[in-house]
């Protein structure tokens, strides 16, 4: 049985040493300093933060399972992350975040799904779709950060039908996968304008409908208990609705790329958007696969197989299959960081990202999602029977790490929608057009 130890170790009978999958962070450049409501140490913010998630790890570790059998995360999972400031990582320097680099983001995602993969998903989300407040008009941004970093779930399709009224609109629809919209504090969808029978408007130069996105507190939407899967059960993706409601101009924005970032949202995090998002979900898949190897690790040091004399730890097979898993678990982080840090880089001249970044970021977290899902299949292969029993760790890693690869964004069509672009095709994918 691993327990938690010092950051980047863990303890399994003896002791196992410097955890092999944890990423050093070495000649990383400093993080930004940080302002307002924090206390983290200026040049340092990497550093604390993933010292404040393995000090939340043993509350983490507790609710983890009533997460998976309530379908949601629980409130105090939710608010311990809350008060470690991890929902302050994307949220501007200008309304108390931390606006942190995505590479050193990335590696707090990464440590918090390694001992949670549902919390780690809604950190996330969570934090990720609040920064879209980056299209809102100056006026919609401050009541949604004025108080501090907030939190928004939701999803992007399929649009609601929306009516025009006095200064907003009359919003009717449901999206499902609104990860994490137990507990946020607002909740966001997208909407088209609908005619006098309920048909999408046109737009008569484009000849599609105009999407746009609404903000909207939580209390005015239903969540309806629709999240019943194989895995990722913790992380509350349920459904949510609004019949009439009414969103103020302030609180939409259009669906395109970023042009006028909203005051405070001027950095590279927003220009990047929605990639740290994106990066963010491939990032669960890499620390799964690294819990499941560190765990496998573990458990070699201290099982002898059924019927069998040798120890696992000394069988060549299993230091094969380990040493592979390891080698898929690193080659999916440096791939996604390496993609990141280019992106971001990019982002910080002012620019929108390029046609070539967006496809390089995109087949990065394809690719991390099917290698560390790879990774786990060899982490079955070394522990054996242990992989299906409830009391271990690895049959949940196995389904996350499966489930996390039919994740829209980063599934196998989107390699196809990369290719498209390779070839000089037209785009078929939403994220490549931003």
């Amino acid at each position: 049985m691993l327990s938690a130890g010092p950051a980047g170790q863990v303890k399994s009978g003896h002791d196992a040493g410097p955890d092999p999958c944890v990423p050093s962070g070495g000649g990383r450049k400093a993080s930004s300093p940080t302002t307002g409501r924090h206390t983290l140490t200026t040049l340092n913010a990497r550093e604390d933060l993933l010292g404040a998630v393995a000090r939340i790890r043993p509350v983490l570790e507790r609710e983890a399972a009533s997460a998976e059998a309530d379908r949601r995360l629980t409130e105090t999972a939710y608010q311990a992350m809350r008060d470690a400031d991890l929902f302050a990582m994307l949220a501007p320097r200008a309304y108390g975040g931390l606006e942190l680099p995505i590479v050193d983001t990335m590696d707090v995602w990464e440590a918090v799904a390694r001992v949670d993969s549902a919390a780690a998903w809604n950190l996330v989300m969570n934090q990720s779709i609040a920064a879209f407040a980056a299209w809102l008009p100056a006026e919609g941004a401050r009541e949604l950060f004025g108080d501090g970093p907030t939190t928004v779930a939701g999803a992007l399709f399929p649009p609601a039908a929306a009516r025009r009224g006095d200064g907003g609109w009359m919003i009717t629809g449901r999206v499902p996968f609104a990860s994490g919209c137990q507990n946020a504090a607002w909740l966001a969808m997208p909407a088209v304008e609908v005619d006098d029978d309920g048909a999408p408007k046109i737009d008569p130069i484009t000849g599609q409908p105009t999407p746009f996105g609404a903000f909207f507190p939580r209390r005015d939407a239903e969540v309806l208990d629709t999240w019943h899967t194989v895995g990722m059960r913790g992380t509350g993706s349920a459904d949510i609705a609004v019949h009439d409601l009414f969103v103020p101009d302030r609180r939409t924005l259009p669906v395109a790329p970023l042009s006028n970032p909203a005051p405070g949202f001027e950095g590279p995090l927003y220009r990047m958007m929605p990639w740290p998002a994106i990066l963010g979900e491939a990032t669960v898949s890499v620390g799964v696969a690294a819990a499941a190897v560190v765990a496998a690790i573990g458990l070699a040091a201290t099982k002898t197989p059924a019927y069998q004399a040798t120890p696992l730890r000394d069988q060549q097979l299993a230091q094969h299959l380990a040493g592979k898993a390891m080698a898929r678990v690193n080659a999916a982080r440096d791939t996604l960081h390496s993609a990141a840090q280019e992106g971001y880089d990019e982002a910080a001249t002012g620019q929108l990202l390029s046609s070539a970044t967006k496809i390089r970021l995109q087949v990065a977290v394809c690719f991390a999602a099917e290698v560390c899902a790879e990774a786990v299949r060899l982490v079955d292969d070394l522990v054996g029977a242990s992989s299906i029993r409830l009391g271990q760790p690895f049959e949940r890693h196995f389904r996350d790490a499966h489930t996390l690869t039919q994740h829209s964004s980063k599934s196998t069509p989107r390699y196809a929608s990369a290719g498209r672009l390779l070839f000089g095709l037209e785009n078929d994918w939403v994220w490549l057009s931003f």
